[in-house]
């Protein structure tokens, strides 16, 4: 997977990757910028699937948010406001992470199953699944859904087995909400948490807020003490969720 790709080169050889990266960003200077990511995007669409290629395209192209079209190749178009992350910063952010997960992170391309298969109650299953509410419909948004029953089925199974999970899915943005919430009999906890203004809405001239739901299991709450044990000022998840 070439995703798994890019985080694995963070993790081996960060040098190595921000070297490619920035090769690739400074050919810009030679071309018209719509005309060079347009050619990057061709030459990873078509099987190459550098690491470089991928990291170039994600950090220029519009709202850094990435889209596939049904064949799985990459289909977003390139931020004309700007030319992406400079390979300085990019240097600094790609060694930055390798020395916070190296050694203590390993990559795998699996499906969420298998991923979540071995999980122990001393785990914490953080999931941010495609949104039933943007992988459906006219407004397709992921180049593949998640099927709800799927999920709901794999979290029945880790609370059956006393794993704790956070689960971002779902929310609404402005009127509209997406999705409906996950059924009740999972014993999961919705928080709403508000994610600031909503660039999509942005660039079409509106002003709308986004907000997020989190879902927390009950495995998890009841790992976080009572802080007004020891304060009278602090709340827990659940009373925030109460």
């Amino acid at each position: 997977m070439p995703l798994a790709s890019v985080w694995q080169a963070i993790l081996d050889d960060p040098g190595g990757l921000a070297d490619a990266y920035e090769r690739v960003w400074l050919e810009q200077a030679d071309e018209d910028g719509t005309t060079h990511f347009n050619r990057v995007r061709d030459e990873f669409n078509s099987g190459s699937w550098q690491p470089a290629l991928l990291l170039y395209l994600l950090a220029r192209c519009v709202k850094n948010s990435p889209r596939f079209n049904q064949d799985g190749a990459f289909n977003q178009s390139p931020d004309k406001r700007r030319r992406g992350m400079r390979p300085s910063k990019m240097r600094q952010e790609l060694h930055g992470a390798s020395n916070l997960l190296r050694g203590r992170a390993d990559v795998a391309a699996l499906s969420f199953e298998e991923a979540i298969a071995h999980a122990v109650p001393s785990d914490l299953i953080y999931m941010d699944p495609p949104w039933e509410g943007t992988s459906t419909g006219r407004d397709r948004r992921y180049h593949a859904g998640l099927n709800r029953e799927r999920l709901v089925h794999a979290l029945d199974d880790l609370n059956r087995r006393g794993v704790p999970v956070l689960l971002s899915y779902d929310g609404r943005c402005g009127e509209k909400s997406y999705g409906s919430p996950l059924p009740d009999g999972l014993g999961l906890v919705r928080l709403e948490l508000h994610a600031g203004r909503s660039s999509q809405a942005t660039l079409l001239g509106r002003t709308e807020h986004t907000v997020e739901s989190l879902y927390v299991s009950e495995a998890l709450l009841e790992r976080i003490p009572d802080e007004r044990e020891t304060s009278g000022e602090q709340l827990t998840l659940a009373d925030a969720a109460a």
